[in-house]
């Protein structure tokens, strides 16, 4: 059978990104590379190659089974991670073709940035953290990096995904966000990407679910804003929720692009710049200081009335209590460890690989887990690979 002839897929790669890319995007050819090199693949760029690699990852299949904020018993119409991660990438590579940045590695790096979410969301991660609390603590972000890095194996000799260095670096920016230096504008871009997201579909779904009542929405301005952008009293009231949650996402994607636009074209020569003197020169993307105030009070008001909702703080004790009780056992008993996770002690120490393995569980196979080892005293728990 005849190869197929790709061409000089490199020189197709720069001419179509410097085709489409403004000169401060980051273009594949100025990738930094990967910790273990490899050839050039003869149809797809390194951040293609990236987003596929973090897309058939099974630690991304997982995110299904990970709560956004309620719980699978609570319905089927809210969030999971996995489905808040698509909404991400789709919102961000929206924002990144209107800037002319890089979607394929803001892609890559959206669909990256809840991969290392434990079971039962924030609460999950506060009981990681204390009982990691002498170990190193725990963060969502650098178990993502762990991830990808060490605990996922390819079909290669070397451990991770050897992701590119931008990806990674996206993700480690996460972790570190108290770093004053500027970052790529396709890392800012993913970050805004996300917290539109998850304001805008949090309460959605607190909607849906009957946590919230439309009456007390009426004191948040975004909300008005949107009332006074289409008339949602015009509406059936079946369309009303759907219609609102569109127009607080299209407020605050256009405001984001309108801002940041002006930002980038008000900046002397930029168009000159490539992305590593974007970063050196300060610029950050961002809303105007009127959408991000609105934008705090609606983040504010979801704290208060959402995620401290007496029916979810009942459920996250719960599910804290579980967790707990997991990591207390295994930690006294590693034998009762999947063998796999065993091995894991010897280069992070017990409480370490403890918490990676609960880390990475579901929150269905945790409940599960729970039951086994904890109420029926099996002597082994099972491994989630």
């Amino acid at each position: 059978m005849q190869q197929a002839d790709f061409g000089d897929t490199r020189s197709n790669w720069k001419q179509r990104e410097e085709a489409l890319l403004a000169s401060y995007a980051m273009h594949s050819c100025d990738a930094q590379g990967r910790e273990h090199p490899e050839p050039e693949h003869p149809y797809r760029g390194p951040f293609q190659r990236d987003r596929d690699r973090i897309l058939h990852a099974s630690a991304f299949r997982r995110l299904s089974g990970k709560m956004q904020v309620f719980t699978g018993d609570m319905g089927d119409y809210h969030r999971t991670r996995l489905t808040h991660t698509h909404e991400v990438a789709s919102l961000a590579r929206t924002i990144g073709r209107s800037l002319r940045l890089n979607e394929d590695l803001i892609e890559a790096m959206a669909l990256l940035h809840d991969i290392g979410h434990p079971p039962f969301g924030h609460c999950g991660e506060d009981v990681l953290k204390e009982c990691l609390r002498d170990s190193g603590g725990f963060s969502h972000n650098q178990f993502a990096l762990d991830l990808v890095t060490r605990i996922e194996q390819r079909y290669t000799d070397y451990p991770g995904l050897n992701l590119t260095f931008e990806v990674l670096s996206g993700q480690r920016y996460r972790s570190h966000k108290q770093d004053s230096e500027s970052q790529m504008l396709e890392i800012q871009v993913v970050d805004a990407a996300d917290s539109i997201a998850y304001d805008s579909h949090d309460l959605d779904d607190a909607l849906k679910l009957g946590l919230l009542e439309w009456g007390q929405l009426d004191s948040l301005d975004l909300v008005q804003r949107a009332k006074r952008t289409v008339r949602l009293g015009d509406v059936q009231t079946s369309l009303r929720r759907p219609l609102l949650v569109h127009t607080l996402l299209d407020l605050q994607m256009g405001d984001f692009l309108q801002h940041s636009s002006r930002l980038l074209g008000s900046l002397g020569g930029l168009g000159e710049l490539s992305s590593q003197e974007v970063c050196k020169a300060g610029v950050s993307l961002g809303m105007s200081s009127e959408i991000e105030q609105e934008k705090r009070q609606l983040e504010g008001f979801l704290f208060e009335h959402v995620y401290r909702h007496p029916r979810l703080v009942e459920v996250r004790q719960g599910a804290a209590m579980r967790l707990r009780q997991l990591y207390r056992l295994l930690v006294s008993n590693p034998e009762r460890l999947p063998t796999r996770v065993r091995g894991w002690v010897l280069d992070w120490g017990i409480e370490r690989a403890t918490g990676a393995y609960l880390a990475g569980m579901t929150d269905r196979f945790c409940d599960e887990q729970y039951l086994l080892l904890v109420e029926m005293g099996r002597p082994c728990g099972v491994d989630w690979s």
